[in-house]
């Protein structure tokens, strides 16, 4: 094999490799479009697997311009959903030593814990390592 003949191999392979990327963007972007419905989908489906370079030029120049907004938006809600779940799970102790001290005397007076271990949460609470 020679130099020129990797070359060319390089370039159809890496010709190939966008190709495979575009489709698989265009059939994301078609079935995130909230707008689009069911037959239109599966049109463009269709389309898409009968004559797929023709059929993803199309769609790139009619619906090429909002597929940045689409997986803009679509980022957005995985990370406002990421950080929703990040707040529940670390929300769920105390915020504040008095809050701690709090929680820790309404236990005392239930009777759920000893005296000495709610000085020892006082404590701990004030050090600010809870």
């Amino acid at each position: 094999m020679t130099f020129w003949d990797f070359l060319v191999w390089s370039f159809w392979f890496y010709l190939v490799f966008v190709c495979i990327t575009i489709f698989i963007r265009v059939f994301i972007d078609l079935f995130r479009d909230p707008e689009l419905n069911g037959w239109a989908k599966a049109l463009w489906c269709v389309f898409l697997v009968v004559v797929p370079f023709l059929a993803a030029f199309i769609y790139l120049i009619a619906r090429g311009g909002r597929m940045a907004q689409r997986s803009a938006a679509g980022s957005m809600q995985a990370q406002a959903a990421s950080a929703d779940y990040i707040r529940s799970v670390a929300g769920t102790g105390a915020t504040s030593p008095a809050a701690e001290i709090e929680s820790g005397k309404q236990l005392l007076d239930a009777g759920t814990i000893t005296p000495a271990e709610f000085e020892a949460l006082k404590a701990k609470a004030l050090r600010g390592t809870a």
